[in-house]
């Protein structure tokens, strides 16, 4: 059987709204399960494995694994979740052309195998419910600035229906109303588990409320990440070069592959952290100097404020301007 040094089977998992398909070791391939997604499916897959030193593999899926990822830890079963561009990019090394929902299983067992992905735990129940509260809020938000853009185009206009325009503002009115409650159960549930985590982010000049809320949010109170690098990592804001021999020698940019909203929130914050965060303005000044781009500098003063933030996080202290 295919296994690691430990006699660990890798059972690879593709998973969609109402199946998922199973592959299981079995010599030298695999042997092929289509479940349900429901409970019924899930207590199947486990009497599959029951006996074997199995870890379940399966992708990032939208919503669709995490029922299924929290049975398994429940009934002690190992399982790992992985980004779905690792097991992309893991196919494309390996040149498989084939693109059925079988052989993704196959190759996210075959990933396991040759990666042996971190062993995936399930998030605290309060920093579900403030993720869950943060998707809501951001679609608010481009509902409300998508009304917005509508009102302006509809007053610019040399006549205007009465009756649309009183259904714009009327629903900018009640969307603005629900995100003030949307933020205030947020707040509510961080100061009932990250209070004071809450406030030593918020100590740092230039992260206000707003985007310290939201560091909190993505990071599971800054648990997620091992190092400050891996959270930048996440949110796209590592730089990546584009160079080769001596012909190419593109400019280096941002890699972008995170969260756009938390990128913007944070490029707005450099604009005060330039102002009130010494070493934020220090770093900026001396970019300009080197003639380095103003955007540029700014997305380096966004890097310098995570550090900063995970650095307060993890040494549990307030901001200090000499030690940060």
């Amino acid at each position: 059987m295919e296994s690691t040094a430990k006699d660990k089977y890798y059972v690879g998992i593709d998973i969609s709204k109402d199946s998922f398909d199973v592959a299981l070791p079995h010599g030298e391939k695999y042997r092929h399960l289509k479940l349900a997604n429901n409970l019924q499916g899930f207590a199947k897959l486990v009497e599959a494995v029951q006996g074997l030193q199995a870890c379940c593999v399966m992708e990032a899926s939208g919503p669709y694994y995490l029922q299924l990822a929290t049975y398994l830890h429940a009934k002690g079963i190992e399982v790992s979740v992985v980004n779905p561009l690792s097991i992309r990019r893991f196919c494309q090394m390996r040149l498989t052309r084939a693109k059925t929902d079988k052989k993704d299983a196959v190759m996210i067992a075959r990933y396991g195998l040759c990666e042996q992905p971190q062993r995936w735990q399930p998030e605290a129940a309060h920093l579900f419910e403030l993720r869950q509260l943060q998707m809501v809020t951001q679609g608010m938000e481009k509902t409300l600035h998508q009304y917005r853009r509508q009102l302006e185009a509809l007053t610019a206009a040399p006549q205007v229906n009465r009756q649309a325009r009183k259904s714009l503002e009327q629903s900018l009115q009640y969307i603005e109303k629900q995100l003030e409650k949307l933020e205030a159960e947020m707040l509510l549930l961080i100061k009932q588990h990250h209070q004071e985590l809450f406030e030593q982010v918020t100590s740092i000049p230039g992260l206000g409320r707003k985007s310290a809320l939201l560091l909190v949010v993505i990071t599971g109170g800054f648990t997620r990440f091992a190092h400050y690098k891996q959270l930048v990592s996440y949110l796209g804001l590592s730089p990546r070069i584009y160079e080769s021999g001596t012909s190419i020698k593109g400019r280096a940019r941002i890699c972008k592959m995170g969260m756009s909203r938390v990128r913007a929130v944070l490029y707005v914050c450099s604009w005060s952290a330039i102002k009130a965060n010494k070493a934020c303005r220090e770093l900026y000044e001396r970019l300009l100097a080197k003639g380095k781009a103003k955007r540029l500098a700014l997305i380096a003063v966004v890097n310098k404020l995570l550090r900063q933030a995970f650095a307060v996080a993890t040494k549990k202290e307030f901001y200090l301007e000499k030690t940060y």
